[in-house]
């Protein structure tokens, strides 16, 4: 294991200014390469301690600066036109290169590490997708996946409620002989998937 110094926030892992454990590679192949921490040397430590105030400064100015951002992007959706299959498989894919383009496109410049997309997306509809863009501030965008303009400007994500209580997200897209197909995304925690086993096995 190492420990280093986070020179700004990490997710589940610190605050800047914090020292942590981390597993080598992950330091060595992410925090260390990306500036975002040193190891936690005794030199490294006297020279953050004294650059502390002047990294405290810029972590907020570049913070209020992704704040303004933020808030000229809320509610931006994103068309992104590709040839699908007759049951909305993409043929390829929509990474996070490809709406890194899209957002920057808009008008918004960000990086393809900014987008947090756990899989590449494979199907026409509506997604949201989160975007980082600063330690603390992030946000959601729409991703409009479709065959065409028109239909990508009628996509819409819709949020209801299964029986226990959890968040489920739409996609709702018209197929090309104009019925309405729904994707959904399931958001349910472990008690729904057992629940569910439990039905399977009756």
């Amino acid at each position: 294991m190492m420990n280093v110094i986070l020179l700004q926030r990490v997710d589940k892992l610190g605050q800047m200014g914090d020292v942590v454990t981390v597993k080598p590679g992950y330091a060595r192949n992410f925090l260390l390469p990306q500036g975002i921490a040193l190891r936690a040397t005794d030199a490294n430590k006297a020279s953050f301690e004294a650059k502390r105030a002047q990294l405290e400064a810029d972590n907020l100015k570049r913070r209020e600066e992704a704040e303004d951002m933020a808030g000229r992007m809320e509610g931006l959706s994103i068309p992104m036109i590709r040839q699908a299959s007759d049951t909305g498989q993409l043929y390829g894919s929509v990474t996070t290169r490809d709406i890194a383009a899209g957002i920057s496109e808009a008008g918004f410049t960000i990086m393809s590490s900014q987008v947090l997309l756990d899989r590449a997306i494979k199907t026409l509809g509506a997604h949201p997708i989160r975007v980082k863009l600063h330690p603390e501030v992030d946000l959601m965008v729409q991703i409009n996946v479709a065959k065409s303009e028109e239909e990508a400007m009628g996509l819409v994500v819709e949020e209801e409620e299964d029986d226990f209580g959890n968040d489920l997200e739409f996609g709702a897209f018209d197929n090309e002989d104009g019925d309405v197909v729904i994707e959904r995304s399931d958001a349910g925690d472990d008690e729904a998937e057992e629940a569910a086993a439990e039905s399977d096995d009756d």
